[in-house]
């Protein structure tokens, strides 16, 4: 049976944890993860506890916080003046910045797409509408349907940019 007096290598809890050794390291050079007491042999000797704090920022990591947030949200969790409205809206928030990445991926797709329908896949690679584009050169298109969807592209491509 497990006790809180019970310590764990650097290996131990990366295997308990089932991150990687350097995962474990870098946590605790971002300050994620206390420094621990090292043993006489100079090994670093982890309380169990430090499995939660690592399995709590792979899964605040898998939901899109950034380390730094992850910080801010440890700090919380241990602060006895937070209470879950703050919690909640450190979420709401990243719920909010999520949203947005969504919408500039949007853009970014339909402008891909625009980009592709460009191309008819054939012929010689030399004034191929996507990478001309991509260039921000002009080219000779073959007709002047392909001449419109690449102006249409090239426009959208700028307007995307511009927005991010």
């Amino acid at each position: 049976m497990e006790t809180q007096t019970e310590r764990l290598t650097i290996g131990e809890l990366a295997n308990r944890a089932a991150v990687n050794i350097e995962t474990v390291r870098y946590y605790e050079r971002r300050g994620l993860l206390p420094k621990p007491p090292r043993t006489a042999s100079g090994y670093r000797s982890f309380p169990v506890d430090a499995v939660r704090r690592v399995q709590f920022i792979k899964h605040a990591q898998a939901l899109g916080f950034t380390l730094a947030e992850i910080k801010q949200l440890l700090a919380l969790r241990v602060d006895p003046d937070t209470n879950r409205a703050e919690v909640r809206s450190r979420a709401r928030a990243k719920v909010a910045d999520i949203e947005q990445k969504i919408r500039l991926l949007e853009r970014m797709k339909n402008a891909l797409e625009r980009l592709v329908s460009t191309c008819r896949g054939e012929g010689p690679l030399t004034g191929c509408p996507i990478l001309a584009t991509l260039d921000g050169k002009q080219f000779a298109p073959i007709s002047k349907e392909a001449a419109a969807r690449s102006n249409r592209a090239r426009r959208l491509m700028r307007v995307s940019a511009s927005s991010s």
